[in-house]
């Protein structure tokens, strides 16, 4: 029995639903840590294609439990239409469990967000202004709340609505509707109470009797707010440690911690991306691999395969494996880079810069290997796998120290390689 940690080792959209829906056959709980609808996973099962947000991956095992953490930032309109989208296919919703003490996304977070992250070009679903509202702690609602008589409940809304008002008239922004949004608060209370538990006391119990557990991270390690390329990063703890504050599970509870590694490298929004391919190949990559966001439907970067980013993220995340995914993206190139160090001032250097002038200084020092011109999605074993394809995966997991277990090579269910 074990506690399985799944983490993105990039800048996120590393494929991590397909990976997290293919392995929760083997777990009972299922649990997302942070983050909120500004994230997205596509899983895939025959014909059927669900594009969830807040839903931990697995929904296609209606007997799995599925926890929406504490440390996860709760649209309660995003929440009840993906219940509504599930159920609406057949799948049973009543093991969804959402923590008491996640904190609730409201309009007036949307707004802020809108009107201030230009720079930094985020989803703009009101997520970064939520966590600021519960850091500073007394502007803040949380699923618990919900669970208030409802004048109780009203009296709060109607108290953080006031002084959202003054603080928006000082700043010249869009005026909200506090009646509207009570009512909107109250209606989703009613629907969202059978699914509320303390889920510190739920997991940690499930771990003591010898549960399997797996921790979901939405996003990538890259966009962690204290270890990515700040500020262009997200607002929540997207790394290991993450999982710990997100949860309440000690870290003594997780047994592995894997990371998901692309086979290249995509990311969203502004920020340095030294392997970016701003050329037919990145166009590419970009066509065969279905970059598009699916939380925004915004075109993603693309680029090489960066192991000095990889490196950095495999060491604060304590990766003791990893996953391969979309490596059939590359089956038609004639040649395949991978970025091994930088140059910055004229010095190699292996690790990542975390100052920003330096790494907006880097340049990517390439090393070529011959592509293998194949289709490889009707593999299934590791040894089928062509041997450019082999050396690929081989010299990722000689970078990185720790071996590849799965291999994705296609986006459906099936396409997926288990190394035993």
């Amino acid at each position: 029995m074990s506690v399985l940690l799944i983490v993105g080792l990039q800048w996120g959209d590393e494929g991590k639903g397909k990976i997290v829906d293919n392995l929760a056959n083997d777990y009972e709980y299922l649990v997302r840590f942070n983050g909120g609808d500004n994230a997205g996973h596509t899983v895939i099962k025959g014909e059927e294609k669900f594009k969830l947000h807040l839903v931990p991956s697995g929904v296609f095992y209606p007997e799995k439990v599925k926890v929406i953490g504490n440390g996860v930032v709760v649209n309660l309109e995003t929440l009840l239409n993906e219940i509504a989208t599930v159920e609406g296919k057949g799948y049973s919703m009543k093991n969804l469990i959402i923590s008491s003490n996640a904190h609730i996304i409201l309009n007036w977070h949307r707004i802020m967000d809108g009107s201030g992250s230009g720079k930094i070009e985020t989803t703009k679903r009101g997520i970064g202004p939520t966590y600021s509202d519960k850091a500073s702690r007394t502007f803040a609602l949380r699923v618990c709340d919900l669970l208030l008589p409802e004048t109780e409940l009203r009296q709060k809304i109607e108290k953080i609505a006031a002084h959202k008002k003054k603080l928006f008239a000082a700043f010249d922004l869009s005026d909200f509707n506090t009646e509207e949004i009570t009512l909107n608060v109250l209606k989703a209370a009613e629907k969202l109470k059978p699914y509320i538990k303390d889920t510190q006391f739920l997991l940690n119990k499930a771990w003591k009797e010898n549960k399997n557990i797996m921790l979901e991270g939405a996003q990538g390690a890259m966009l962690d707010i204290d270890h990515g390329t700040f500020p262009y990063v997200t607002s929540s703890n997207v790394t290991s440690g993450g999982a710990c504050t997100g949860t309440g599970m000690p870290p003594t509870s997780i047994d592995n911690v894997v990371g998901i590694v692309k086979a290249y490298t995509t990311r969203v929004g502004g920020g340095p991306f030294p392997t970016e391919l701003k050329d037919e190949i990145g166009e590419k990559v970009r066509e065969v691999g279905a970059e598009f966001g699916t939380t925004t439907g915004r075109p993603r970067r693309c680029g090489w395969l960066d192991l000095v980013v990889l490196r950095y993220t495999a060491m604060i995340n304590g990766v003791t494996e990893i996953v391969i995914t979309k490596i059939d993206v590359l089956d038609d190139l004639d040649e395949i880079k991978v970025c091994n160090s930088y140059e910055i001032d004229g010095k190699k250097v292996n690790d990542f810069p975390l100052e920003p002038a330096k790494l907006a200084a880097a340049k990517p020092v390439y090393e070529s290997f011959p592509g293998w011109k194949t289709k490889i999605s009707s593999c299934r074993k590791k040894e089928e796998l062509p041997e450019n394809a082999l050396k690929y995966v081989k010299f990722i997991e000689d970078q990185l120290g720790v071996p590849a277990k799965i291999i994705s090579v296609g986006p459906k269910r099936d396409e997926t390689i288990i190394v035993q």
